[in-house]
């Protein structure tokens, strides 16, 4: 990529999104074509063809989804299989059809199996059952990076996947109905200390393990694989290192500086019991991430505090 190539970062003001365009923005690239949800509605096919049509973007990081948290994933299944599928099919195709010089798909990790050896391997794809609770958005995913896959054997389009695992960062949902769980936490313990509630509830166990990568390691991640990587194997972007719910539940206690106790509600489903990526492929392309989790949650909540006080 050039500094003067047309960049089309597809959901821009979301978490991953607006991490890869301050990234390029870093590293001295202007030409951004953006369009919020509301000036182009990725679902909508014809839209999708038109904008592509009379942009002609040079490169594509495809970083728009429905995304939400396990209830969310669970309780609108129909919305999430249905939105991704045509958000992905829409934006691929026309990047094929008006020769986009590169596209990035991103996933995610839940495409692996639920019961999957770990860490997760890049070759375990579609070797057992998917998680319940959020099979229609894993297997929307899985349909995207085997689009990439096929465009790029059929019409030799350069097409490339990425698979993070669990972001946060600037710009994350903080809605405890939809949000995922290290912000949902930031915010039931902000909320908590800040009306000295005896108690946080949290769902499940506790014991379930999970990897946590900061989007701006994300983005730099995506932008390095974007200048150094074409083949058609998606690549696991992640820390290789893992917490289980309820420690990332006390580190976070900690910085917030609650003082209660936590409480778990055990009719609440734990998920996966863990998830954790092999990252050894991404290591040696020559990434690896820089910001480690106390500092990066520690960081997030700075910028939560300052956003409440600026809605007061």
């Amino acid at each position: 990529m050039k500094p003067t190539d047309k960049l089309y970062v597809a959901g821009h003001r979301g978490m991953v999104g607006s991490a890869i365009i301050r990234n390029l923005q870093k590293k001295g690239f202007t030409n951004f074509v953006v369009r919020t949800s509301a000036e182009l509605d990725l679902r909508n096919q014809q839209a999708v063809t038109t904008f592509f049509e009379t942009e002609k973007p040079d490169y594509v990081f495809l970083a728009a989804a429905k995304v939400g948290g396990i209830q969310a994933n669970n309780t609108l299944r129909a919305e999430f299989l249905y939105e991704n599928l045509m958000i992905q099919n829409n934006v691929i195709h026309a990047a094929y059809l008006n020769q986009v010089k590169k596209l990035m798909f991103l996933g995610s990790s839940c495409i692996y199996p639920k019961m999957a050896p770990q860490p997760l391997k890049e070759d375990y794809l579609l070797s057992g059952y998917l998680e319940e609770t959020n099979e229609p958005y894993a297997i929307a995913k899985i349909s995207g990076i085997k689009m990439c896959e096929s465009y790029r054997r059929q019409y030799g389009c350069d097409f490339i996947s990425v698979m993070p695992t669990n972001l946060y960062g600037p710009n994350d949902n903080y809605n405890l109905n939809t949000s995922h769980v290290l912000p949902a936490l930031i915010r039931k313990f902000h909320e908590a200390k800040l009306s000295q509630a005896p108690f946080v509830e949290m769902w499940g166990t506790g014991s379930p393990l999970r990897e946590f990568l900061h989007a701006d390691d994300m983005a730099d991640a995506c932008v390095y694989l974007m200048m150094n990587y074409s083949n058609e194997q998606h690549v696991n972007i992640g820390t290789g290192s893992d917490i289980s719910i309820k420690d990332l539940a006390l580190l976070i206690q900690s910085i917030v500086g609650y003082t209660g106790t936590i409480q778990h509600d055990l009719s609440k489903p734990d998920g996966t019991p863990r998830k954790l990526m092999d990252v050894s492929h991404l290591h040696q392309l020559g990434w690896h991430h820089t910001i480690e989790l106390k500092d990066g949650i520690t960081a997030v909540y700075e910028a939560f505090k300052q956003q409440e006080i600026s809605k007061v």
